[in-house]
């Protein structure tokens, strides 16, 4: 069987605050990761993720704007080579 083949993003590079590196076959997964680490984040009152997810709320606020947002992030995520084994 062929090892899973997954790619690799920073908090940063989803719209975070940190160099936390996340690992996933799917953008969706990777989505997932970031999600929970930027729950983690919140519930420890950390201010660089709180300012960051400040700036996410905005553009959450349009529609459109989330849309294209993440649409950018799973074009980034597609465009990225996969990780080396």
């Amino acid at each position: 069987m062929k090892p899973p083949q997954t790619k690799t993003m920073t908090c940063k590079q989803l719209g975070g605050a940190c160099d936390l590196e996340f690992h996933a076959e799917t953008y969706d997964d990777i989505a997932e990761l970031s999600k929970k680490h930027g729950f983690e984040m919140f519930q420890k009152g950390d201010e660089p993720h709180l300012a960051a997810m400040a700036k996410m709320q905005e553009i959450m606020r349009n529609p459109d704007d989330m849309k294209q947002w993440f649409e950018a992030k799973r074009r980034e995520f597609n465009a990225l080579p996969y990780d080396s084994i």
